[in-house]
């Protein structure tokens, strides 16, 4: 992968899993349970620490989907987006491959990564 393009997807894919962890404590605060120790401010300080080093318009397309669906940023499998489950034209899979730009899903918009 192009380093800086590489490191703006790992970076996305390492918010959104910050992102599920603290709605998912959220919500067992919400069921009524209680929630022992710094779980939720530690990933909280972790998230803000993360966007910063997100491009704005990226970081702005990311919140954007994410009030959306519940993963804006997907992996590819076998050319077909985990997202929606379309497969992907050949032009966006042979782009994807060369990870020098970051790429949508024509079909739901969500952002795509490539499994190595």
């Amino acid at each position: 992968m192009s380093g800086k393009i590489k490191t703006q997807i790992e970076f996305l894919v390492a918010l959104q899993d910050l992102d599920l962890m603290i709605k998912e404590i959220e919500e067992v605060k919400e069921l009524g349970f209680e929630v022992k120790g710094e779980g939720l401010s530690s990933l909280t300080r972790a998230r803000d620490e993360l966007v910063q080093k997100i491009k704005k318009p990226l970081l702005a397309a990311y919140e954007r989907l994410r009030n959306r669906y519940k993963r804006a940023i997907v992996p590819v499998k076998d050319d077909n987006c985990l997202g929606c489950f379309m497969k992907l034209p050949t032009s966006i899979t042979a782009h994807g491959r060369t990870d020098k730009e970051v790429l949508v899903c024509e079909n739901c918009g969500r952002i795509l990564y490539w499994l190595t």
